[in-house]
């Protein structure tokens, strides 16, 4: 078979017996799994942080320095969950600048990627809270380049677990 006709075929294939119904994950063979696992991840970082995830929104944010896990409260009014943020994310803080993620892994009932590299490399990489309206933020940052892959490493698999909707690409700022 020719370049050309191998080429044709291999553009060809993915489309070979679709057909037009919607992409439904009730499909997915893994589904039930899927949807325990979210419901675990759910459940176990309700009860790690201390206010409920249905009440406040996650951020992970990408940067060219690491980036930000920043949480706030949906209701401006809501004091308490305000304070429950701010004491959670000051805690974890000070708990990856010691190199204890123990809390993520109870979490997501798994080492996070990049974990293992910030743990060793805990010195090269600096964990900064500070206060936002309804909530607050924890700022992940270093000039090592091998710290910085894995800060992004840890924040894409948080994007992807808390399913936020933020970026998986990196923001200049």
């Amino acid at each position: 078979m020719n370049r050309l006709a191998l080429s044709l075929l291999l553009l060809a294939v993915p489309t070979l017996g679709q057909d037009t119904k919607q992409d439904n994950m009730n499909d997915c063979p893994m589904h039930a799994q899927h949807a325990t696992h979210e419901a675990v991840v759910e459940s176990h970082g309700d009860q790690a942080m201390g206010f409920p995830h249905d009440k406040t929104t996650h951020h992970f944010r990408m940067a060219t320095d690491g980036g930000a896990i920043e949480v706030t409260a949906n209701d401006p009014g809501d004091k308490a969950n305000t304070t429950a943020i701010r004491s959670h994310l000051s805690h974890i803080a000070m708990m990856f600048s010691n190199g204890d993620f123990s809390t993520q892994m109870f979490i997501h009932d798994a080492i996070p990627p990049g974990v293992t590299t910030m743990k060793m490399m805990k010195s090269a990489i600096h964990y900064t809270y500070e206060e936002v309206p309804k909530g607050g933020r924890v700022r992940i940052t270093s000039a090592e380049s091998i710290a910085v892959a894995a800060i992004h490493d840890f924040l894409r698999f948080q994007i992807a677990e808390h399913q936020t909707g933020d970026s998986l690409k990196v923001d200049a700022k």
